[in-house]
């Protein structure tokens, strides 16, 4: 269902100022992005400070961090209960490196390596190739591999944004009296923690690359379900873990074209028994999109992959069509929050 109006109706100057609005909210972006690489909401941790000291701890020009504070104040992430003394906000807590619902990783990618990647993407409109792969001449995820610090961050990010949408997924999943559930492409496994922890008599396997593999090790075992896991690795398009039950993929497949997507799968189909089910978590576009925040998340998803990888998220038509080809057949496609949807698919025949 579309938003309504914004306040103003079919007033001209409302509408040019909701299209302002728009234009110039990557200020907020680069605020927030700031203040998350300065490690405000850690200094405000503790309490309120005030500006001078907060310019001391991160070695800026204090006039214009007083700018800055000011600024994230107007958008809800500190306030200012007395002149000139900052404290942090439940929202900007969401900021803090130590805390478990931290959105901070997400946010030092999305404004920082991801920002000159989406100033290319007229580029990509243009060519249908990625901005990233065509500024840098890397292609897929091998850049990881060669740069341990983005590689954190971005696996950071990945099991940030995992996390908000776990439990509506695990629900959706419905793996009840699953024995052995591999997680392919699984990152730092917040996912798979949060089935397991669904489902106790169940075991996993997190596959994924090495360079992965030590930091979910260590999130697994925070979580407690270490223990019921293993820990393989490997490259999904040449072979993946055999005698899996159930076969999870969350945003793995959106992330390559149609050729190299159905490269993934057929190698999965190949590790799958007969009685073996094929789990995708996938955004899936609407036949059409409406002025609304799920369709905003889905539409800026879209956009996402094609600057960063050249890749697509997809209808659902598209996503039986790619799964036909590797030889899966699609059982039931059940919603799993506002914007992702869990694809259950078995051999075909």
């Amino acid at each position: 269902m579309a938003e309504p109006e914004p306040a103003g109706g079919s007033d001209p100057s409302a509408t040019a100022r909701r299209l302002l609005d728009l234009v110039n909210g990557s200020w907020m972006t680069q605020a927030i992005h700031v203040a998350a690489r300065l490690g405000i909401p850690d200094l405000l941790a503790t309490g309120a400070r005030s500006g001078e000291e907060l310019a001391r701890a991160t070695g800026t020009h204090p006039p214009s961090l007083h700018r800055l504070l000011r600024a994230l104040a107007s958008i809800g992430i500190c306030d200012e209960p007395d002149p000139g003394t900052w404290a942090l906000t439940p929202m900007g807590a969401l900021l803090r490196a130590d805390t478990p619902d931290s959105l901070r990783a997400w946010t030092l990618h999305w404004g920082g390596s991801q920002w000159s990647v989406w100033g290319n993407l007229l580029d990509s409109v243009r060519t249908g190739e990625s901005a990233r792969a065509s500024a840098t001449g890397a292609d897929g995820f091998d850049r990881l591999e060669a740069d341990p610090e983005a590689a954190a961050v971005f696996n950071r990010a990945m099991a940030e944004l995992t996390r908000l949408d776990s439990a509506a997924i695990v629900r959706a999943c419905s793996l009840s009296g699953t024995q052995r559930i591999v997680d392919v492409g699984g990152g730092r496994g917040e996912l798979l923690a949060a089935i397991l922890l669904a489902h106790p008599a169940a075991r996993g396997v997190l596959f994924d690359r090495p360079h992965v593999l030590e930091s979910g090790r260590r999130h697994l075992e925070s979580a407690g379900v270490a223990d019921r896991c293993e820990f393989l690795p490997g490259d999904f398009f040449d072979s993946i873990p055999a005698s899996g039950d159930a076969y999870v993929l969350k945003s793995v497949i959106h992330d390559w074209n149609d050729e190299r997507g159905e490269a993934i799968l057929r190698t999965c189909r190949r590790a799958m028994g007969a009685h073996a089910r094929l789990l995708l978590v996938e955004r899936i576009v609407p036949p059409r999109l409406e002025v609304s925040a799920a369709h905003r998340a889905i539409a800026r998803g879209d956009l996402n992959m094609l600057v960063s990888w050249g890749s697509r998220e997809r209808t659902e038509a598209e996503y039986r069509n790619l799964l036909g080809a590797a030889g899966l057949e699609v059982r039931t496609i059940v919603a799993a929050g506002p914007t992702f949807g869990v694809i259950d698919a078995v051999p075909c025949g």
